[in-house]
């Protein structure tokens, strides 16, 4: 039988032991995952420190069809959902957005969504699966974000989006059909970074965010927690391309232990939105996600933190060949159904 996702102690921290080491040692996931990870390590499909500057160009411009192929590997997309790309005019200037909104009459909650890749990869696309069921399940306006990446435009720039993005959102949810006063910000990997970033910018400036989600995030740009040396060699995941994502991302003079960077250096948590912390157990991040989730529990933050024994850094991304992926979603939506109502 298959171990989903489990809930977490916070009182006393337990989580499964994984079943890698760095060095040597096998991996406790599913055969399936295990070959595609095995293919995505030897292509170097999102190995970061392969990649010259040309090379993060092909791989940012790679586009996702959504076919038969594709959806058993990236998930299908569920029928209903209308989706639309437009420029949102923010403050921090011309962001493109991507709007999913399910087919109903009703003033939707608003989920502000930040992709992942390190601050340097990715594209909306790679949202896509994600996104569309959580606008359909949840029945919310979703709004995924093309924010600005490193190393062209290095921190602050994506993190200026990222917030300029949700006040965009609060401010035009009347206009887009959505409700004002219900919003959520959404993100994986270094997405979770930036929607955990905005949520300490809004709480001192709003607006008013009601809900987080952070799936395997990326909270502490020290890298200086244990499972970054336990899976220091992946899979999909290595400390080396970590070391040249933060390299691109905070530029020449960025200080990794600034809390706008890593937010696990906040010295006050305290008041900050209920949030779900989605981890994976196989994952050089895994640390970061499980203590953000104990730091919110001793400031009195709601949250709940769910942690995947067999799963790996970014399985939300490939639901096809991750069993996880699904307990993970049901995890999101029913967060998000909760705290929007």
């Amino acid at each position: 039988m298959w171990p989903m996702g489990q809930s977490v102690d916070l009182s006393t921290g337990e989580v499964p032991s994984p079943g890698r080491v760095a060095g040597g040692g096998a991996v406790d996931i599913d055969v399936r995952l295990r070959m595609f990870t095995w293919f995505a390590d030897v292509s170097g499909a999102v190995a970061v420190s392969r990649m010259g500057p040309e090379e993060i160009t092909r791989a940012r411009s790679r586009r996702l069809s959504h076919n038969v192929v594709t959806s058993r590997v990236f998930g299908p997309m569920p029928r209903g959902v209308f989706v639309t790309d437009r420029v949102a005019h923010t403050d921090a200037g011309r962001l493109r957005v991507r709007l999913y909104r399910p087919h109903t009459a009703r003033a939707l909650p608003v989920v502000v969504n930040f992709h992942g890749g390190g601050g340097t990869l990715g594209n909306l696309d790679q949202s896509d699966w994600l996104c569309a069921h959580v606008a359909s399940r949840v029945g919310a306006l979703v709004v995924s974000v093309d924010y600005r990446l490193a190393p062209e435009h290095p921190y602050p720039a994506g993190r200026d989006d990222g917030y300029a993005a949700v006040t965009w959102a609060a401010r035009q949810a009347a206009a887009l059909g959505a409700r004002p006063d219900r919003l959520a910000v959404m993100g994986d990997s270094a997405g979770g970074n930036m929607a955990a970033v905005v949520c300490l910018l809004a709480r001192e400036s709003g607006p008013v965010i009601d809900a987080q989600v952070l799936l395997y995030p990326a909270l502490d740009l020290t890298f200086e927690r244990p499972s970054v040396d336990r899976f220091a060699d992946g899979p999909v995941l290595t400390r080396t391309d970590m070391e040249v994502f933060r390299s691109h991302y905070l530029g020449d003079d960025g200080d990794p232990t600034d809390p706008l960077c890593s937010p696990l250096f906040a010295p006050d948590v305290a008041d900050l939105p209920p949030a779900l912390i989605v981890t994976a157990a196989v994952d050089p991040l895994h640390d970061d996600g499980a203590d953000y989730a104990r730091r919110l529990d001793a400031a009195g933050v709601p949250v709940r933190h769910t942690d995947h024994a067999r799963a790996v850094h970014g399985f939300l991304t490939f639901p096809g060949v991750c069993r996880a992926s699904a307990q993970a979603l049901d995890d999101v939506c029913a967060e998000l159904s909760r705290r929007l109502a």
